[in-house]
């Protein structure tokens, strides 16, 4: 009798684990079905990065470079010049856990001399990179640039948006570059690389300067919906505001929550880390998101033939780019100078980076 009740135990005991099993191979079958579709997509790698003022050694008449000539403020010399370019190199190449970098947005350099070191003269002279610049109207002489791989990326046109202030014809600033291509030889991407104007002179006092700025990105964005709404978009750049900001959020009109992506054609993938008390760059006791990745909303569908995963958009923050902050607590970017005394760094900000998956 009592063999017949543990039998029936250990029926009913198997019985029950069946739910259980099929939900287990349920759960793998979709994991190795989700493995499988990654590994058929491919990988598109991107990466933004302000460089903090990279200037040649050379004197240029048209430019406001003189504290970065060797006899300048800063003794800039051609050590340092090629100690911060390989410096770049190193974080381009680590930043994607030494996976190649397709596409490399940057600002604060100088002309295309340093882009030619920087992909020419350091271990990036094995990927085969090419360069889309133009020299800007900027006072201080510092422009933005595109670096991308030949072999993932072919640019179909670009051009340049200049910034004219209505209200003050005195100020020159960066202008937004725009780039279209094709991304593995499958689908069209649109780029648009941003430095908006600093917040010298105070947050709101600059604000009116980046809200036209955001109003002039917009157009040209809504410009493109208009022909193709589906169209695949990514803004990246130094805004120098972050992303609940109204410059962003309002007149750029970027969306920081999932409930926004039915209301808003384009979403801020970077708002996460100002969320968790992250940020790019640090002001006193404050990291702020300056540097942002900003992405049509459709490209977060799974049914895009270009995707993103928001887990795939990273701040990086190694330890060897950060320094003790011995004025504000905790760590600080490990800066290349410190007004004019020379830290042997990186760059003031962090760079972002993030990576699409292209349906096969």
């Amino acid at each position: 009798m009592k063999n017949n009740t543990v039998s029936k135990l250990h029926l009913l005991y198997l019985i029950g684990l069946i739910p259980l099993l099929n939900y287990s191979c349920q759960v793998l079958q979709n994991s190795e079905k989700d493995s499988q579709n990654d590994m058929r997509d491919i990988p598109f790698n991107i990466l933004f990065y302000n460089v903090e003022n990279l200037f040649d050694t050379l004197d240029d008449p048209h430019k406001n470079d003189n504290d970065f000539l060797p006899g300048g403020d800063y003794h800039w010399n051609s050590y340092r010049y090629f100690d911060k370019l390989n410096k770049i190199s190193k974080v381009v190449l680590a930043a994607g856990k030494w996976e190649t970098m397709d596409i490399i947005g940057l600002c604060e350099i100088e002309n295309r001399k340093v882009l030619e070191d920087l992909i020419y003269h350091t271990p990036l002279q094995k990927m085969k990179y090419e360069i889309i610049h133009k020299e800007s109207p900027d006072r201080r002489g510092i422009d933005v640039a595109l670096i991308y791989s030949r072999q993932k990326f072919k640019p179909l046109y670009y051009d340049f948006t200049a910034i004219d202030f209505p209200f003050d014809s005195s100020i020159k600033t960066r202008e937004i570059l725009y780039v279209k291509g094709i991304v593995a030889k499958r689908d069209t991407l649109h780029f648009f690389i941003n430095h908006w104007p600093s917040r010298r002179g105070g947050k709101e006092a600059s604000e009116k300067r980046r809200l036209f700025v955001a109003l002039t990105l917009k157009s040209r964005i809504d410009s493109i919906h208009q022909v193709n709404p589906g169209s695949n978009i990514l803004i990246m750049g130094d805004f120098n505001d972050e992303p609940t900001d109204k410059s962003i959020h309002e007149y750029l009109d970027a969306g920081f929550d999932i409930l926004d992506l039915e209301q808003k054609e384009l979403y801020n993938a970077t708002y996460q880390f100002q969320q968790k008390g992250k940020g790019s760059y640090k002001y006193k006791y404050e990291w702020n998101q300056l540097d942002q990745f900003i992405i049509s909303s459709n490209m977060l569908s799974e049914n895009n033939n270009m995707r993103l995963k928001l887990k795939d958009v990273e701040l990086f923050s190694t330890d060897w780019l950060l320094t003790e902050d011995t004025h504000y607590t905790g760590s600080k970017p490990f800066r290349t100078y410190l007004g004019p005394r020379y830290m042997g760094g990186f760059s003031d900000h962090l760079p972002i980076h993030m990576t699409l998956w292209i349906r096969r």
